[in-house]
This record gives structure tokens, C-alpha cells and sequence, in this order.
């Protein structure tokens, strides 16, 4: 922050401590160009937190997802949505600097220093909310493998003479304890190692996926599926419509990162080079891997198991042996959404604590900060009670409210519909047209503009498809009781 031709450098509350001259070594040093300390992030770490955020949980659900679409049209849609997330990914790495080069830390800032007006609220509801729903489908998803992991070895220690039914319930509790204690971590920066951890086992976890697919397919000697995916007969034409529109959304949110690439940007060490070229270098890298893995477990997912792909392939148990191979890889699953849980939520605490901050500036009990010193670690540990409290609450809930509506898949398609158009689509073009300054009506702005009709017009379908499938589920559904 400037300050009178100096910089100031701010504490926890936002406010100036102390002014280095415009030139200080210290300056240069510890410090980057708006006050803040150094930032580290390399290609390495922030293609880490982008994986961590899009590998996750949606891929175990593509195999269900082009079941519903069939050999023709599951392919080209996540292909589709793989294009649309890298131009616009590439659209908002511009917008982390506005045109007189001073940083936007957030998605809002970026918003309001290209857009302004209400749109900037809008686009707040709309990240956040979307956030929380991200946090309440990534608790029912650990509770879902952690039983998978339960009923797997009943399994085999009973010879899948029973039913090994088990309540989600105290998985959930236990995943939100764990949470409790990974959110006094105080921001994203702080979160490369957990990141890294998280995209190792996203990697782990979808390759023994692939694995499994691939040795079902040895085994059989056949292709299963279809062109036009599940039939119907197996399934009412009506559902098979509903189905068709939810997978849609359930690929939308596989390939999401774009509302969290602003926050993840503020990571990346200061140029040269420009933090919007590491971020579109990052984007390609990122791009490529996540397709290649989603076109290898969705496909070979579905050649293996056919049109009765499970919603989750490793939960769903189209596959039994070997159960310790399958314990694995739900260990896996639970340990990458530790980390995601904490890659996507941490906007959400920022907001939230800048936002007390700036209203309660003298309040010690928001802006007071306690150190507490760890043996065997250096330097000592902050803890500040709002933060504290506030993020504890957060987790409380999300818990609560994913025990009331354990619906895996339906969270899924109603989040990526969601969440697709504003975020994904209409804001980085609407910034990247303001920012750019391309004329009404120039060939660039209709085909921008057509683009964005069209990515509208997807999240409709498969927000009604989702819609659709929560209303059917629900006819089953009782709070507080998820059991498989």
C-alpha cells in the first residue's frame, strides 16, 4: 500500500504498522511491490493448488457421467468443457493486475476493478456460495470412500455374504474435526505442502482407478457401452432426459477452477516473468494433465463397467478385488480432500476476516494476534480468536448441513450448474472485453457474446437435469442418514 510516496506494510487488520522507504533493501528483500511479504509460488506450487482443486472427487463420477451420454456424446462434452475452462482460465490470469498495475488479491477485486457496480455483490454471492456447497460436497464425498474402505474389508472378511450396511455420520464428524485443525492454517500461501500432498494422492487415486478399469477390461475381453449410453428400458425416457442433463453439470464442475485462479495467482513470486504468463503456463500444464486424466478414467472407467457405472467408481463397487488396493485408493481420496477442502475454503475465510477487519478495525478480540510457541518449530505460531472461532463454525456447519442432504451426485450437477456460467464464463469475458476495450458489435465481442449464450444455455440443462435428480432422490431420503 502506498503511503505518501513510502510503503506501508499492513498487519492482521489491514491497517498501516510501520513505512519502509520506497527503495529499502528490506524492501526488495521481504517484501513485494504493494507492502506485502514476499510471495513464493513457482509453477510447481501453484500448479499443485489448481490440480488439488480439479482433480478431485468429479472424476470418479465421469464414467457415470458418459454412461448417461454414451460413447459420442460423453467424450466431446468433457472436451468441450476442457476448452472453455482453459480460454477462460487464460481470460482471468489477465485480470490479476488491473491496467495501472496495481494487484486484485481476489476474484471480487478483479471484478470490481474491471466491472464495478452491483455485479461485483453478485459475483460475491456467487463464488461463495459456491464455495460452501464445494465444502458440503467434499464432506459427504470423504464420508462416502471412508465407508467404501468399511464395507470393502467386510466384504472380503465375509465373503460378500452380507450387506455391511454403515452409517456416513461419524466419518463426516471425523473428516470435520480434521478440518477444524487444517483451517487455523492462516492462508492459501501457507498451503503449498498440503496442495502438493493432495495432487500426489489425486494421482494415486485415479490410476488405480484406471488400473482397475483396465484389468476388468483384460479380463472380460470386451468393450462395454453404448453410442448413446444408457437405454431406454434400463431407465424411463423421462430419466434418461434428467440423467443426460445432470452428467452434464457433473462434468461443468470437474473442470471449475476459474472463481479460485485470482486467489491462487496472489500466490505466485512477483515478475519477472508476469505473474499472468506463469499463471496462463500453469493453466496449459494444468489443462492438459486434468484432460488426459479425465479422458482415461471416464472412458476406460466406462469400457470396463458399461451403462451401470456406479455415481463414484471406487465407492460405487464396480470393483471389489484386490480389497487392499481399494482401500488405498479411498485413503487417497480422503487425503486429497483434506487438502481441497482447505484449497477452496480458505477464500472464504479471507473474505470474511477482511471484511470484520475493516468494520471492527479496534476490536482485539478480530485484530489481536497470540503467539504461541511450538517446540522444534520456528517462528512462533499466531493464533487469533476470531479466526479461531469463525472457521470453527464454518466446518460445524458444512458438516451438518452435508448430514442433512447426502446426495453425492445431485451436489455435484447443482453446483457445476451453478456455478458454470457466471463465474466460468460470463465475468472473466465481460472483464476481459472491459479491460481490453473491444467495440460493441466488433467480431470479437459477438463471438465472445455468442459464447457466452451458449455456455448459459448449457448451465440451464443440466441445472434443470439436476433439479430433476435431487426431486427423485428426495422421495428416499431421510436427514441425518446416509448409509451404504
Amino acid at each position: 500500500m502506498q503511503v505518501g510516496g513510502q510503503i506501508g506494510i499492513k498487519s492482521h487488520n489491514n491497517q498501516v504498522d510501520h513505512v519502509l522507504p520506497p527503495q529499502s533493501t528490506i524492501e526488495s528483500k521481504y517484501f513485494d511491490d504493494d507492502g506485502r511479504p514476499k510471495r513464493t509460488g513457482t509453477v510447481l506450487t501453484t500448479s499443485a493448488h489448481i490440480i488439488t482443486a480439479v482433480i478431485g472427487s468429479g472424476v470418479l463420477s465421469l464414467a457415470w457421467a458418459i454412461a448417461q451420454l454414451g460413447w459420442i456424446g460423453g467424450p466431446c462434452v468433457m472436451l468441450m468443457f476442457a476448452f472453455v475452462n482453459y480460454y477462460s482460465a487464460s481470460l482471468m490470469a489477465d485480470c490479476y493486475r488491473s491496467s495501472h498495475g496495481n494487484r486484485n488479491y481476489t476474484y471480487m477485486d478483479a471484478v470490481r476493478s474491471n466491472l464495478g457496480g452491483v455485479r461485483v455483490k453478485i459475483c460475491g454471492l456467487f463464488q461463495y456460495l459456491n464455495l460452501f456447497g464445494i465444502a458440503i460436497g467434499y464432506t459427504i464425498a470423504t464420508s462416502i470412500s471412508m465407508m467404501a474402505i468399511h464395507r470393502s474389508n467386510c466384504f472380503h472378511k465375509s465373503g460378500r455374504k452380507k450387506p455391511c450396511h454403515t452409517s456416513g455420520n461419524p466419518y463426516m464428524i471425523m473428516f470435520g474435526v480434521i478440518e477444524i485443525f487444517l483451517s487455523q492454517i492462516p492462508g492459501l500461501d501457507q498451503l503449498w505442502w498440503l496442495s502438493i500432498v493432495a495432487a500426489i494422492m489425486s494421482f494415486t487415486y485415479s490410476t488405480i482407478g484406471l488400473g482397475f478399469a483396465i484389468v476388468k477390461i483384460a479380463e472380460s475381453g470386451t468393450v462395454k457401452g453404448s453410442l448413446t449410453g444408457i437405454s431406454v428400458g434400463s431407465v424411463t425416457q423421462t430419466e434418461k432426459i434428467w440423467r443426460s442433463f445432470q452428467a452434464i453439470g457433473n462434468i461443468a464442475f470437474s473442470y471449475c477452477y476459474s472463481f479460485i485462479l485470482i486467489e491462487i495467482q496472489d500466490t505466485i513470486k512477483s515478475p519477472p516473468p508476469s505473474e499472468a504468463t506463469v499463471m496462463k503456463r500453469v493453466n496449459l500444464i494444468s489443462s492438459i494433465i486434468t484432460t488426459s486424466f479425465y479422458m482415461l478414467c471416464g472412458c476406460i472407467g466406462y469400457a470396463a463397467v458399461g451403462d451401470l457405472a456406479p455415481g463414484n467408481l471406487l465407492t460405487g463397487f464396480a470393483f471389489y478385488d484386490p480389497f487392499w488396493l481399494l482401500d488405498i485408493a479411498n485413503i487417497a481420496v480422503v487425503i486429497h480432500l483434506l487438502g481441497a477442502y482447505q484449497v477452496y475454503c480458505q477464500p472464504i475465510f479471507s473474505f470474511i476476516e477482511k471484511l470484520a477487519s475493516k468494520h471492527y478495525p479496534q476490536s482485539r478480540f478480530i485484530t489481536r494476534e497470540i503467539n504461541l510457541q511450538i517446540p522444534g518449530f520456528q517462528p512462533c505460531y499466531k493464533i487469533n480468536l476470531f479466526r479461531l472461532v469463525w472457521r470453527t463454525v464454518f466446518v460445524f456447519v458444512t458438516t451438518i448441513v452435508a448430514m442433512l442432504v447426502p446426495l453425492f451426485n445431485d451436489v455435484l450437477g447443482i453446483l457445476g450448474a451453478l456455478i458454470f456460467w457466471p463465474l466460468v464464463v460470463y465475468f472473466p469475458i465481460e472483464m476481459h472485453i472491459a479491460q481490453r476495450k473491444i467495440p460493441k458489435w466488433s467480431t470479437k465481442w459477438v463471438c465472445s457474446q455468442l459464447l457466452s449464450v451458449f455456455c448459459l444455455m448449457i448451465s440451464i440443462v443440466a441445472g434443470v437435469g439436476s433439479v430433476a435428480g435431487v426431486t427423485l432422490d428426495l422421495k428416499a431420503f431421510q436427514p441425518f442418514k446416509i448409509i451404504y
